[in-house]
C-alpha cells in the first residue's frame, strides 16, 4: 500500500517508488510534518522532532508548564494564523466574533483508492490502480471550522498531490484571508537553493537560482493571472545539484489565477514552504455548512537531480493531467499567418498562404485576430464575435473547404475574456467589464477584461463562438 497509518504512534507514512511522506497526529492532537525525502522502509521519524525551551516562542495553553513545546518551532503540516507559530502560515480566518484564532486538531482520515474531483477546478486524475488518496480531517473545537487534507499519492511516479477544502460547521460566518494549497516544513535544514521562473513578454521562464536566507524569500503573481513575469512552479534543491545527482523538490500549482510560494528559514535554521493563491486582495466568505476548495500542489521529489525530477513532471502530465481525445495525438505542424499579415488580410491572401505551405508538409492554417467584427487595429472589435466579411469574402465556411481541399487543417484564434470599448459588445453592455463603477478602468492594449462571473456574460461567449464553430469544419 502507498499509505500507512501506525495507530499506535498515530504516524501516516506515504510512500512512492523512491520517496517517502510521513508525518504524525501528536500527543495534544496537532498535526506535525515529519519528513520527505528518500525512501525509508519500517522507520519512523519522530526523533527528528526537537523540543527545547526557545525564549519568546509562545507554548499553546495544553502544554501547561512545558516550556519546550511550541507551535513556533514545531513543523506543521498545516499552519494556522494567530495561535502561536509566528512563520508563514497557511491559514488565515477571521472568525464571527472578529477574532482570528483557528486551532486544528486531529480528527479523523480516511484512505481510499481513487482520487476525486476538485469541483471547480483543474487537477490531476488517476484510476484506483494508479493512486491512492489520505483525508486527514482537522477542526477548531470552539468554531467547528474543520480543514481537510488531502493527499493523493502517484506512486509510480514518485508524486504527491495535495490540496485542502476549508469548511464552516459552526453557527455564524466566518471570512477566508488566506488559504494555502500546501504546506511542508524541512527539519534542520537551511542549505537549499530555490529555482524560480521570472520572464516578461516573450521573453518567459527564465531560470533564477539563489541560495535561500533566513526571514522570507517570495515569488508571486497579483496579476490576476500566474503572468509572464512569474510562474506558479518552484524548485527546492541542493545546492549542488545538477541535471543528473542531488536532492531536488519541485512544487507546481495547478491554478493560472493570483498565486503565492513563499519559504521560509526560522530562527533555529528550519524551512518551511508554502504554496496556494496568494492572500493579497483575497477574501471570501464562508458561511454556515458552505467550504472552499483549494487548488492542487504537486509535489514531486527526486535524488537524481532536476532530470528525474522533470521527467516525472512531464509523465504525470501527460498522463494525468491533460484529458480529452487529443491527449496522446501528434500535434500537426501549423502555420500562422499573424507575423506574415497582422490585420491586413483577406481570404484570397490567407488562402495563398496555406497552399504554399500544404506544398512545404504543413498540416494546418491557423487564422489569427483580425477576422471578427470591425478589427484593423487592436483598438476595437474585441468582443464582436462574428465574421467580418469584407475580410473574409464569401464567409468563413468557403475559406475553411479552401484550406481543408489542401489537405489541411483549420484552426482560429480567440481571446474570449477581452473587449475594446469600440466594439458592439461595449457599448451595448459596458458593465459587462471588469472595473469599480465609479472609476475608470485600467487597460492593456486598450482592452477591458470581461467579467466572466456573470452569467450572462458567460451566455454570450458560448453562444457567440459555438456559432462560429458550427459554421465550419474548424
Amino acid at each position: 500500500m502507498a499509505i500507512q497509518f501506525n495507530e499506535q504512534s498515530k504516524v501516516f507514512t506515504l510512500h512512492t517508488k523512491n520517496s517517502t511522506y510521513q508525518m504524525q497526529v501528536d500527543k495534544f492532537n496537532y498535526l506535525l510534518h515529519l519528513y520527505y525525502g528518500s525512501k525509508i522502509e519500517n522507520q519512523e521519524m519522530t526523533y527528528l522532532l526537537q523540543y527545547n525551551d526557545r525564549g519568546f516562542s509562545s507554548n499553546p495553553a495544553e502544554a501547561y508548564k512545558d516550556r519546550t513545546y511550541s507551535l513556533d518551532i514545531l513543523p506543521q503540516e498545516y499552519s494556522v494564523f494567530g495561535m502561536g507559530d509566528f512563520r508563514e502560515s497557511a491559514l488565515q480566518l477571521v472568525n464571527t466574533d472578529g477574532s482570528f484564532d483557528v486551532q486544528l486538531k486531529y480528527v479523523s482520515y480516511e484512505i481510499y483508492k481513487g482520487k476525486k474531483k476538485l469541483e471547480g477546478l483543474p487537477a490531476s486524475y488517476g484510476t484506483e490502480e494508479e493512486v491512492e488518496t489520505l483525508a486527514i480531517h482537522l477542526e477548531d473545537e470552539i468554531t467547528k471550522v474543520a480543514v481537510s487534507l488531502y493527499y493523493s499519492v502517484f506512486e509510480q511516479l514518485d508524486t504527491i498531490t495535495r490540496n485542502a477544502i476549508i469548511t464552516n460547521n459552526g453557527k455564524g460566518d466566518v471570512y477566508i484571508e488566506k488559504a494555502m494549497s500546501c504546506c511542508i516544513d524541512f527539519i534542520n535544514r537551511s542549505d537549499f537553493h530555490y529555482m524560480t521562473f521570472y520572464g516578461k513578454h516573450t521573453l518567459e521562464r527564465q531560470i533564477e537560482r539563489t541560495p535561500i536566507r533566513h526571514g522570507k524569500v517570495s515569488v508571486e503573481s497579483v496579476r490576476g493571472c500566474s503572468s509572464h513575469q512569474q510562474n506558479p512552479f518552484v524548485i527546492l534543491c541542493d545546492e549542488d545539484a545538477n541535471e543528473l545527482r542531488g536532492e531536488c523538490y519541485g512544487f507546481s500549482f495547478v491554478y493560472s489565477g493570483n498565486f503565492k510560494a513563499t519559504v521560509e528559514v526560522d530562527q533555529i535554521n528550519q524551512t518551511r514552504f508554502v504554496m496556494g493563491i496568494h492572500d493579497t486582495g483575497f477574501r471570501y466568505l464562508l458561511q454556515q455548512n458552505e467550504y472552499f476548495v483549494t487548488p492542487e500542489v504537486m509535489m514531486v521529489y527526486s535524488d537524481n537531480g532536476l532530470g528525474q525530477m522533470s521527467r516525472n513532471y512531464h509523465n504525470l502530465i501527460q498522463n494525468h493531467i491533460c484529458r480529452g481525445k487529443f491527449k496522446n495525438t501528434r500535434r500537426p505542424i501549423l502555420i500562422n499567418n499573424w507575423e506574415g499579415t497582422y490585420f491586413d488580410f483577406t481570404s484570397e491572401k490567407l488562402a495563398s498562404i496555406a497552399k504554399d505551405a500544404s506544398e512545404l508538409g504543413i498540416e494546418m492554417f491557423v487564422m489569427d485576430d483580425g477576422w471578427f467584427g470591425v478589427r484593423n487595429d487592436d483598438y476595437s472589435g474585441l468582443g464582436d464575435w462574428f465574421v467580418n466579411t469584407d475580410k473574409i469574402q464569401g464567409g468563413l465556411k468557403k475559406l475553411v473547404d479552401e484550406v481543408n481541399s489542401y489537405g489541411m487543417k483549420f484552426g482560429i484564434w480567440f481571446e474570449p475574456e477581452m473587449v475594446n470599448e469600440d466594439s458592439q459588445l461595449y457599448r451595448k453592455h459596458p458593465e459587462w467589464c471588469l472595473k469599480t463603477p465609479t472609476r475608470e478602468g485600467n487597460r492593456s492594449r486598450f482592452q477591458y477584461v470581461l467579467d466572466m462571473s456573470r452569467e450572462d456574460v458567460r451566455e454570450y461567449l458560448y453562444e457567440s463562438i459555438t456559432a462560429i464553430l458550427k459554421e465550419a469544419n474548424i
